[in-house]
């Protein structure tokens, strides 16, 4: 089977490629699936501290569909749910992954590639990245749980306008509404993602994962347990946390081990 999403790993840092090997890296089923089993094989790694989701260059992050494959994956409402179920099953898997995420977007982010990035926790791109969902050209609808991850990211309003217009927007109006944690000149783009991502590898791999669990937990309406309010005290009995205390106390750096 040809490799449409490829890993590379640096101290905790993963980086996931997708290459569907299409103009502007359009996505094709293939592309999701292995995206799919690629994310799903990191649940049991506690050596992850990050993981960074990437286009093949400079040129597209990922350009949606591939259309081209429409009669066959998308020809009916029959064929077409299996097609959308893989898709929301995939962005679900980001979107729940327990490490860290953050999107590295240089050039078109588009459709299928937007709901990908949207997923992820952070999203960083550069100057000359464009922004867009233009599925209401094709006759097409997102699905439930992609648009709320959507509306939990930039609100109502700009989720509608968004999907409404269905036009192309930059990295500027991306900023501005919400979609983009920061932009960065296109020739620095993969050293600031990578700083930070670094940043967050040296930080107590579980205290990160923690607060991505609580984070998403308040996202939720229904009231806190009691035995969720507690969970905040059990970093206190990690060695982490003892390993942490004792570096502060002798003005060194400490060595997380995630446990």
């Amino acid at each position: 089977m040809t490799q449409y999403v490829s890993m590379e790993t640096d101290e905790g840092i993963i980086t996931m490629i997708l290459n569907s090997q299409r103009k502007l890296n359009a996505l094709h089923k293939d592309t999701w699936e292995q995206l799919n089993q690629s994310i799903k094989k990191l649940v049991g790694n506690d050596e992850v501290r990050c993981v960074v989701l990437r286009g093949p260059d400079s040129s597209a992050f990922a350009a949606g569909a591939d259309i081209s494959e429409f009669e066959t994956v998308r020809a009916d409402s029959s064929n077409a749910k299996a097609y959308g179920d893989l898709v929301t099953e995939t962005v679900l898997a980001i979107a729940d992954c327990r490490f860290p995420t953050i999107a590295l977007v240089h050039g078109v982010c588009v459709g299928g590639g937007l709901e990908i990035a949207a997923a992820c926790d952070l999203r960083f791109c550069s100057e000359s990245s464009r922004f867009g969902i233009p599925i209401n050209r094709l006759g097409l609808v997102m699905g439930y749980p992609e648009l709320q991850i959507l509306i939990d990211l930039v609100g109502r309003s700009a989720a509608l306008e968004i999907l409404f217009e269905g036009r192309i927007f930059d990295a500027r109006e991306a900023k501005e509404m919400g979609l983009i944690n920061k932009i960065v000149p296109s020739s620095q783009l993969e050293k600031e993602t990578y700083k930070v991502a670094r940043r967050i590898a040296a930080g107590a791999p579980l205290v990160a994962r923690w607060h991505k669990k609580f984070v998403q937990r308040l996202m939720k309406a229904k009231p806190l347990t009691q035995s969720e309010l507690d969970e905040v005290y059990d970093c206190y009995d990690t060695e982490d946390y003892r390993a942490g205390r004792q570096a502060f106390l002798d003005k060194k750096t400490p060595e997380f081990k995630g446990r």
